[in-house]
């Protein structure tokens, strides 16, 4: 389907964006369209890397298909790392729910679209064509 972006969430409930990335334990990754949203998948990041690097190598293969990260924090190093792998990261600034940033989502996809998120359905559908 044309337009829809794939969103991770650092979530400790499933129901907030309320996880650092480098702690998150498990994310909620949602498909986010014109027409609204859907849970997709919930991923668990594998915990069994005891040095850092490890840990977020982890994370970014368990969102590995998302086009965009919200999370309550990221580190630099990490940050970098989900830049490379094609992922936008958000960081929150006030809590908000999962609800409440995919409405914001698909309210941003009906209207105007800033540039950021125009490049973001390029390369997700670029992803989609491969």
């Amino acid at each position: 389907m044309s337009g829809v972006i794939k969103v991770a969430f650092a979530t400790k409930d499933g129901e907030n964006v309320n996880d650092h990335f480098g702690w998150a334990k498990e994310f909620a990754i949602y498909e986010v369209g014109k027409e609204g949203y859907a849970l997709s998948a919930i991923v668990k990041a594998e915990e069994d890397h005891n040095e850092e690097d490890g840990k977020i190598n982890a994370k970014i293969e368990a969102i590995k298909e998302a086009n965009i990260l919200y999370c309550e924090a990221i580190g630099p190093a990490a940050a970098a790392k989900v830049v490379k792998a094609r992922i936008h990261p958000i960081k929150i600034v006030q809590p908000i729910t999962i609800k409440q940033a995919c409405e914001q989502l698909t309210d941003m996809l009906n209207k105007n679209p800033p540039p950021w998120i125009k490049r973001i359905i390029a390369i997700s559908e670029n992803r989609e064509e491969q």
